[in-house]
């Protein structure tokens, strides 16, 4: 899984530098695949993919599962047959299994991860309840050899009571019958527009620990995932209406239903992990095949240029198949799909199959650095299972070095290597942490030093020992479910007892970081910030159509490119006033100095009258102060004036306003290609209150992030009064 990191929401309240790191961590823009340029087409593959026969010794468990979709009242009608083997050394008399979709039968269980994005929903449909939101199943028979079972539900767990016990080696089967009732708006099982999610849609087979001789009955993780499963063969009949596009996992074929105006929609799917499904009467499929494999992309055809996009994101996918195959061990199933969907902010990974948000316009599928993400998944999760409630590190921390590791070997200086290195601070958590401890820290403990404490091991044994630890580790759990202390032990066998005990501390003591020898040095650091705040800007102001030149966020994308860019001081005033110019001009050149950018301070009219003419004209200019008291717009004051006329600031009876303050951008005076950016306040100097509240305005108007500002004028409180402003299309990703 990935999604928006909850940092992002604190950007508001640290300084540049602070937030520039939570961009960073977060990269939004790089998940949505607009952050670097085009790369050319993957060559054609080689590797031929196919699925063997997969024996009943390699998947103890088998589902058979018919079900109708009612699609008036959204409910699910199954019928499901489990024959399940005991491979434990104990005999079991109960058998358990987990209803995840009894999550929804409450507010309070629901994940929260799609909270904010359901209250939208509800807001703006004000015609759905609250009890639309919710959902679960009803379980209403348990039989076996046509006897009625005894069985209990209970916080998403379904126990059933046996006969007879069912002994090691041997296997027992029985029938359930269900009633799926889907709730409204956005979860793993639910219900938007024309789109159904149907993942935890069945009751399925909980892992029994035999070492602790219990069976699996934790309810679905509220804040992260709690996917634990065995990998089984599924047999399933889904009657559905004809106009209805189903995507699964498997072989699928489709026959008439006997019902009038509809379909039954079949899978069979071997060693699997996880069965969902997802469905609606508008989805249009795009596929390919090479050498074996088929990819598809199910999406919705609201606009012709989209097929383009997703042609180039099935290519995309093969390359990446290729990749981890080449690297890993090779993806064993005859067909990978993708699916477009409603979620917004995450994106979800299943088995054979993965979620995906809306395709933005301009999207790059070659830098969309979620897609890699979730593909990475089919190796860490699909293929090689864990519990994801307790080791989540696993799956997510894996799948997240994986999408870096590829993206490194692509050439992508952004998302590759350096993107890991970067990353020096400590977590004081350690990452080998349940999902319970982890708690809102996930992203970081998971994603973040997950994947740093992977390429530490891979930066200390080199790329081909790596590598075969990691064909090794592929060969040991391939559709079984792996432990951290399997990994270890996996580690040692390979790379030896001194290496594994390197490891061991990274995973299970807090505050990891990377060895120093493994960090970026100071000017690397400068460097790639640099990088990556110039393709940032770049992306996000070239998402909207006919943007003025007049906008603060492009002076710092102007100074990005290498133009100069000059810091000018009013003087002639208090103390007071020069502490608070000074401390913003801190504020300013610490960002710059993160960045590697170069500009010059001008704080005297002595040096300004010096550098006016050749420096003055040729640099982008950042003003600070009274203006009244800045030689620069004494100078230039009527040029200025005239500059303003072309964004609408009224200059004249803005700067005569007391007690007022803001910010206004122009073309500079007397060079319409650089730009000039003014930060005035009307008195000598700013109360502490209305201080405070300026610096944050700076922050905010020339970040990437926010909207695109050509002035603002704020009161003695700091408060924004008035405006002129274009909207960003992603501040919203960055709000409060």
């Amino acid at each position: 899984m990935n999604y928006s990191n909850p940092f992002t929401s604190k950007l508001a309240r640290v300084g540049i530098a602070g937030t520039l790191a939570l961009i960073l961590a977060a990269s939004p823009l790089a998940n949505m695949g607009v952050v670097a340029a085009e790369a050319g087409p993957a060559p054609v593959s080689t590797k031929i993919y196919n699925t063997p026969k997969d024996s009943l010794e390699q998947t103890p468990i088998q589902y058979q599962i018919q079900a109708r979709l009612n699609e008036k009242d959204m409910t699910i009608q199954g019928s499901e047959k489990v024959t399940y083997r005991n491979t434990s050394k104990d005999a079991l008399q109960q058998l358990v299994l987990h209803t995840y979709a009894d999550a929804n039968l409450s507010k309070s269980t629901q994940a929260s991860m799609y909270q904010q994005h359901n209250e939208k929903i509800s807001e703006d449909h004000p015609e759905k309840t609250a009890e639309d939101f919710l959902g679960g199943i009803d379980i209403q028979a348990v039989t076996a050899d046509r006897q009625s079972l005894d069985f209990h539900k209970e916080n998403q767990a379904l126990t059933v009571q046996l006969k007879k016990p069912v002994q090691p080696g041997e296997s027992v089967s029985f029938q359930l019958e269900f009633q799926l009732n889907i709730p409204y708006g956005s979860q793993r099982v639910s219900y938007y527009k024309d789109m159904i999610n149907g993942a935890h849609w069945f009751p399925v087979m909980s892992v029994y620990d035999e070492v602790k001789h219990q069976w699996n009955k934790a309810p679905y993780s509220r804040t992260f995932e709690s996917d634990y499963y065995t990998s089984s063969d599924f047999e399933v009949q889904f009657n559905v209406p004809d106009e209805y596009q189903v995507a699964m996992p498997g072989t699928i074929t489709t026959q008439d239903s006997t019902e009038h105006g509809r379909k039954i929609v079949s899978a069979v799917a071997e060693n699997t992990r996880e069965f969902v499904f997802f469905a609606s009467p508008n989805l249009q499929l795009e596929s390919v095949t090479r050498n074996g494999l088929t990819v598809e992309y199910y999406y919705y055809n609201d606009d012709p240029s989209k097929k383009k996009i997703v042609d180039r994101y099935i290519n995309q996918a093969f390359k990446v198949i290729d990749f981890y195959s080449e690297k890993y061990g090779k993806y064993p199933y005859p067909e990978f799909r993708i699916v477009e969907t409603y979620v917004q902010g995450v994106a979800v990974e299943y088995a054979r199959l993965i979620q995906m948000g809306q395709i933005q316009n301009g999207a790059i599928p070659e830098e969309d650095t979620t897609f890699i993400h979730e593909i990475a998944h089919q190796w860490f999760h699909a293929l090689i299972g864990n519990n994801s409630e307790t080791e989540s590190f696993l799956d997510e921390g894996f799948a997240d070095f994986s999408m870096v590791y590829f993206a490194e070997k692509q050439g992508d200086k952004l998302n590759g290597f350096r993107s890991i290195q970067f990353d020096t601070a400590p977590v004081d958590m350690a990452i080998a942490s349940t999902n319970d401890e982890a708690g809102d820290l996930a992203g970081l403990v998971y994603y973040q030093k997950g994947r740093q404490a992977i390429y530490q091991l891979y930066r200390s044994v080199g790329e081909e020992k790596f590598d075969e630890l990691m064909r090794t580790y592929f060969k040991r759990y391939v559709y079984q479910n792996a432990t951290v202390e399997g990994l270890l032990q996996t580690i040692e066998d390979v790379l030896g007892k001194e290496i594994r005990s390197e490891m061991q501390m990274a995973l299970y003591q807090p505050d990891f970081v990377l060895k120093p020898e493994y960090q970026l040095s100071q000017e690397e650091t400068a460097a790639y910030v640099h990088d990556v705040l110039q393709v940032q800007y770049q992306a996000v102001m070239g998402m909207v159509p006919n943007l003025p030149y007049e906008v603060m966020n492009r002076l710092m994308y102007k100074a990005l490119q290498g133009e100069e860019l000059t810091i000018l001081l009013s003087d002639q005033v208090s103390k007071l006033a020069t502490k608070q110019q000074e401390d913003m001009v801190n504020q300013l050149t610490g960002f710059l100095d993160m960045t590697g950018m170069k500009y010059d301070i001008i704080r005297d009219r002595k040096e300004l009258k010096q550098k006016m003419k050749k420096k003055i004209g040729n640099s982008n200019l950042i003003v600070i102060g009274n203006a009244k008291s800045n030689g620069l717009v004494q100078a230039l004051k009527l040029n200025i004036i005239d500059r303003t006329k072309q964004t609408g600031f009224p200059w004249k009876n803005t700067m005569n306003q007391p007690l007022t303050a803001g910010a206004y951008v122009i073309k500079h005076p007397y060079n319409q290609n650089r730009l000039m950016l003014h930060y005035f306040w009307n008195e000598d100097h700013l109360s502490d209150e209305a201080f405070e509240a300026f610096k944050l305005k700076i922050q905010e108007s020339i970040g990437f992030t926010n909207d695109f500002y050509q002035y603002y004028v704020l009161d003695n409180q700091g408060k924004e009064k008035s405006n002129k402003k274009v909207a960003n299309p992603i501040s919203s990703l960055f709000a409060e």
